[in-house]
Formats: C-alpha cells, structure tokens, sequence
C-alpha cells in the first residue's frame, strides 16, 4: 500500500520539530564547547535563515493547499507560527551571545570568558561545589590574561545619535537626537548594545547612531588619558573588566526579557524592524541630515513590496471560502431575482480626503516622484484590509501642503481619487483607518530610488462608547514614526514666545490631515453591499467592482456542475480583472469604455440584468483584455513618470483604434479585433483564459 500524502500544514510541523531539535543540540554544543564559537555563530545564522524561510512559507499556506480538510486549521496555523516565532527569539539571544563584540584584539577572550560564565551557571543550577571552584579558577585565570594585554581603541567607540528613539520593548534604550553613546557590543541584526551618559543601557537600532569623535564627556576623557598616563591605564583595563562582567549579565538579562515578551510581538513587527535596521538610500540621508526628523522607511510600503498579493486589492476581492472550503464564505445568490445577495458588515464608511498642511519636504539631494497618502484597516497592531493608495497634487508655491481630488464630474484618474470607502467584517474595538503620508524619491547622485513615511494619522471608527463615528470633518494629527512608535513628532516650525497667540500660532503649523466621512445616495449603498466583507477602494469604481461580483456569482454558483467541483473554468474576465486593482490605468480605460456603452443603452436594457452583464463582458473583452496582452504597453511600475506616460499613451490610442474597428464592423467586442493583423497581441496562454477557483480563492 503506498504511503499516505502528507498535508501542507503536517509537513510544516515536521519542519518546526527539526528546527526545535537543530536549536537544542547547538545549545548543548555551545554550552559544552563542543564547537567553536565562530562555527556555533555561523551555524546559529543558518538556521535563523531557515526558521524565517519557514514562517515566511507558513503565512502563506492556506486551507487550499491541504489535500484534505483540516480541523481547526486556523489555530493550529497560529500555533506553528508561535513556534518559529519562539525558536528566532531563542536564536535571536543566542546571537547575541554568539557575536563577536568587533574587531579586537579581545574578542576571542571575550568569547571564551561569555562560555565560561555560562557554564559557572550550569554548575550552580547542579549545585555542584567542586566544578565552580574549577570554573572560577579559570575566570581568575583569563582576568589575568586579558588585564596583561591592552584594551583595542576599537573595543568602544563613542556615537552621535541622529533621531529620537522610542523603546517599544523591554531593554530597548530609549535615546534623543544629539545624545552621545557608548557602543558596548555590536551585533549582526543591527541592534547595538549601547550606553548613555547617565548609566542606561539597551539596545539601539545602528542606523540611528553615526560615529563621533571629540565630543566631551567623561567616558571620552577616561579614553584620553590613557595615552598621557599610565596609572589611568590600569583603572581602565579595570573599568573594562567589569564593563565586561556587567555585559555579561545585561545580556542574560535581555535574554529574560525577550523570552518573555516573545508572546506579544505580532507578525506585522518584524517588518518593521526590518524597515528600521537595512541599509538604503533612506539610511544614507538621514546620515546626511537630508531627511526631517520623524521621516521613516514607509512601513505600508514594506508590505506591499514584500508580502506578495497580501495585502493587494487583487487578493481582497476574490471569493472567501468557508472553513470546511466546500462553500463560500461571503459570495451568495438570491436564487428569486439571480442577483448577488447583498451582505451587511459591522464597519461600512464612505470618507473623503482633502489635504494635508504643514508636511515638511524632504532635503536637498532628492527628487520627489510621487506624495501620496497610503491606507488601510487597521486596529492598532496589524493591518486587517487591502492596503490602497491616493497621489496628492502638488503645488510649488506652497511645497507643505497636499491636496486630493474630490470627485466631482467628468473622468477623474482613480488614482487621485480622494472619496473611498471601507467594508471590513472584523470585530475590533479599535477598528480604525490608517493613513500613512510617503513620497516615492530618487537620488540626485546615485538614481537610487526610495519610499519614505511623512507621517501617519489615525481615525477610529467608533467613539469612547462604541457608537459609529457621526458623518463631519475630522482634523487629524499627522505624527512621526510608525505607526508601532509612540510619541514621535514631526519637524514643525517653532514660533517663539510662550503667549497665548503664539500658542495658537504654533498649533496651526502642526501638520494635519482633513478628512470627512459622509452618506452616499441609495444605489452607492446597494452597490457596496454586493463586495467582500473586507475591502477598502475609490468610490468611482464600486459599479464595476459589482458588476465583477455579479458574474463570480453566476460563474461559481450557477454554472458549476456541482459545489465540490474545482476544475478549471474558462472565463477570461474572471482570471483577469483582479489584475486592474493593482494596475489603476487600466481600471480607469476599463471605467470610460463601460461609461460610453452605458450611454448607448436604453433605460429597458439597464434594467435587463442578462442583456447588462453580456454588454459588460463584451466592452471588458474589446478594451483591458486586449491591452492587458498587448506587446506595446509597457510593464507598471509605481511612481515612474516615463513609464506612465507610456502607457498612457498606449491606453488611448489602442482603445481609439478599438473605438473605430468597432464602428466599422458594427459589432461590439467581436473576435476579429484579436486575429487583425493591424493589432498586435502576445501569444495566448492558459492562465489568461481559465479561472483557477483553489488557487486564488481566500
């Protein structure tokens, strides 16, 4: 009999329970010196490189992927997924441990005497009398050893802090912008084992620190005086020692604290941290001192770039299945009228953005390609929807103020769209709208190109008692950071004086963020009913994403065979029209050929649902499908104006010369557009044509 298949979920286990046994046989080898401390730390890395390659292919998985129903997949996914959290934790501190402090002449005593410390604990937790005298002989010994040679001058080094930092977790340090810094250890996940000139220590991410030499305080002058003075030489390979010793149990302790803030951290932190500690062109000029404080690597963009389709609109759009993934979840029929059953959800907001005032500009050195104002769901700890985004116009007389585009007639670009809207299902009592302000750049020297976070802003849904928040304008607060730092503020400018004009003065040059959520007409309410549960995108565009959810409903619950069948199914709009979310051109050629068939139609074939939708599918197959494949549009790529410009261009006179094949044949989307020799297309494949309902199902 051949063996049973395993599941995608039971293979990850097998994996975590390796990594777990990988993780306990290097502690042992470290703890009985079994493997040198550079073999143990290369070792060490390698399996921090597999447990994040792991998760990464764990928060992929999906019920899809199992040959079989799982019980409980939900939580048993969290539980692996706290499991490779816990083992990077634990592998994290061994890091520490492991690293080396930099390049001295001590390091390798360094290394030694942290074993040797670990291993005096080992025998006190044995209570065995006779080891730690042994052991503390040999810490006597390698004191003795290290007090004969002298300290490297590149053992510390004395660092300029470049922004504020706010520490979120416990042996964080907390530092401000200008302080001087003693770097004790220097470790490889860019957080610095530091100390301030009060005393304090913690870890402080590197790119917030620069190198400095002549600033005055008394570690400096300890450092001086040991070229002038020989006795001083020896009260500083003492200080050392126990700068040494000290080291030793801070980095127990840190250990401690992270073990036990390990269940806190939520997965959205490691990006963030990540987006704090690589080395970018965002790094370079905040060295510079060309970025305003409270600047950061965009954190929503992060996720767009690094999550896949994730947190794209593509994804959110697509049909939820239920949890036995034999039904749907949020995609039904009305089996009276053949329409989509509208579904009402906890949050359902309509809101416009107007501006944003006093946002300080990036410095000199850069070339601004794009604002815009990047948001989403959000409850504070993690993003709950698509993550959509809205360009600001600009305007040079006025550089700290961005203006969005309200719709008011005529055909705007969704992209400017200012009014949007927010379904989400989730049941947070700090269910909220993130804005996050960026601006894509280039760098003037290097064509290095970058995205930097201007600030963030909040609106939650609700007020103190839980009510949904009334229809009016809101004034938010843009601040600096994160949104997971606390307390950050932007680069304002200062009004002297302490009076009460001044006060009110300073207030007005805070940087702001106007928005104001309103009611819509009925059929807007009608039509927002029919989307997913959760999905956040411009108002302009809710009648085509209807209409796509009309014929997901047909397609999937009328047409099929039976519920359980999972063939492939051919429909070209259906594997094809999520992709106009992430490209907003095409959404948009899509929008103005529907416009002028709409036009053409007569009030009787409106309200015909069958004559509609089979009008729609043929101006969808006579415009974006044929540009969608067309050899001379040019890939997209966010925030390059050659590019769109291209494309614009292309969109427009292809769909013009669509416009008039149509008009000569009389025929609206018929097929001899595709085999004109005049209108060159790429060759066809499967994946254009066929519907693929397990893989792209939610």
């Amino acid at each position: 009999m051949p063996p049973k298949r395993k599941g995608a979920l039971q293979l990850i286990q097998r994996e975590v329970d390796e990594k777990e046994k990988q993780v306990d046989n290097l502690v042992k080898d470290v703890r009985s010196q079994a493997r040198s401390t550079e073999e143990a730390f290369r070792k060490c890395q390698e399996l921090q490189m597999s447990a994040e390659n792991t998760l990464r292919t764990l928060k992929k998985l999906t019920k899809a992927d199992e040959l079989a129903p799982v019980g409980n997949y939900d939580q048993r996914k969290k539980e692996e997924e706290k499991r490779l959290q816990n083992i990077l934790e634990h592998l994290n501190t061994l890091s520490l441990e492991l690293s080396p402090p930099g390049p001295s002449s001590v390091a390798s005593n360094v290394s030694k005497t942290d074993s040797e410390d670990d291993d005096d604990d080992d025998d006190e937790d044995s209570n065995d009398d006779d080891d730690d005298d042994e052991d503390e002989e040999e810490d006597e010994d390698e004191d003795e050893k290290r007090a004969m040679k002298p300290p490297s001058q590149s053992d510390t080094h004395i660092y300029k802090v470049l922004s504020d930092f706010q520490g979120e977790q416990v042996g964080d340090l907390s530092v401000q912008k200008g302080e001087a810094l003693k770097v004790i250890r220097k470790t490889t996940d860019g957080w610095w084992l530091a100390q301030d000139s009060k005393g304090n220590r913690g870890v402080v991410p590197k790119t917030y620190l620069m190198i400095s030499s002549g600033i005055d305080n008394k570690d400096d002058d300890d450092d001086d005086e040991k070229d002038d003075d020989e006795e001083d030489d020896d009260d500083d390979e003492n200080d050392e020692e126990s700068l040494e010793d000290e080291e030793e149990e801070e980095g127990e302790e840190l250990a401690n604290d992270q073990d036990k803030q390990s269940k806190d951290l939520h997965s959205n932190w490691s990006t963030v941290r990540k987006a704090l500690t690589e080395i970018d062109a965002t790094d370079v000029l905040s060295a510079m001192g060309a970025i305003p404080s409270g600047f950061r690597p965009s954190t929503l963009n992060k996720l767009l770039v690094e999550e896949g389709v994730t947190y794209r609109g593509s994804h959110y759009i697509q049909p939820a299945l239920s949890q036995s993934q034999l039904s749907f979840k949020d995609l039904f029929l009305d089996v009276e009228t053949g329409r989509v059953r509208t579904r009402q959800v906890r949050t359902c907001v309509c809101f416009t953005l107007w501006n944003c005032r006093m946002i300080p500009t990036p410095g000199v050195g850069v070339q601004v390609l794009s604002r815009h104002v990047r948001l989403c769901a959000f409850d504070g700890t993690q993003v709950l929807s698509n993550i959509h985004t809205v360009r600001a116009t600009y305007n040079s007389k006025s550089p700290k103020t961005w203006s969005f585009s309200p719709r008011m007639a005529g055909i705007l670009p969704s992209l400017l769209d200012g009014e949007c809207f927010l379904r989400c299902s989730s049941t947070s009592p700090d269910l909220g709208v993130l804005f996050e302000l960026g601006v894509t750049f280039i760098r003037n020297s290097t064509g290095e190109r970058g995205e930097l976070s201007c600030g963030w802003a909040f609106l939650k849904m609700t007020d103190d008692a839980g009510n949904p928040l009334p229809n009016k304008t809101y004034e938010l607060q843009v601040n600096g950071g994160t949104p997971y730092e606390k307390n950050v503020a932007l680069e304002a400018s200062v009004i002297k004086g302490t009076g009460v004009f001044q006060q009110m003065l300073q207030a007005k040059r805070q940087p702001r963020l106007i928005i104001k959520l309103k009611s819509t007409n009925s059929r807007t309410r009608m039509q927002l009913s029919l989307l997913p549960d959760t999905l956040l995108h411009c108002l302009s565009c809710v009648h085509l994403l209807a209409l796509h959810r009309q014929l997901l409903a047909d397609t999937l619950l009328m047409d099929r065979p039976t519920m359980q069948n999972a063939d492939l199914i051919c429909s070209p709009v259906l594997s094809t029209f999520p992709l106009l979310l992430d490209q907003p051109d095409l959404l948009d050629a899509l929008r103005a050929a529907w416009l002028e068939a709409e036009i053409s139609m007569s009030r009787g074939q409106k309200r015909d649902l069958s004559f509609f939708k089979k009008e729609f599918v043929k101006v969808y197959m006579s415009s974006v499908y044929f540009l969608l494949h067309s050899p001379s549009l040019a890939c997209h790529r966010w925030a390059d104006p050659p590019s769109e410009e291209q494309r614009a261009k292309v969109i427009y006179t292809t769909l013009d010369a669509l416009k008039h094949t149509q008009q000569v044949n009389g025929q609206t989307g018929s097929p001899e557009v595709f085999l004109d020799p005049m209108h060159q297309h790429l060759a066809f494949d499967i994946t254009e044509l066929t519907f693929d309902l397990p893989h792209v199902a939610q």
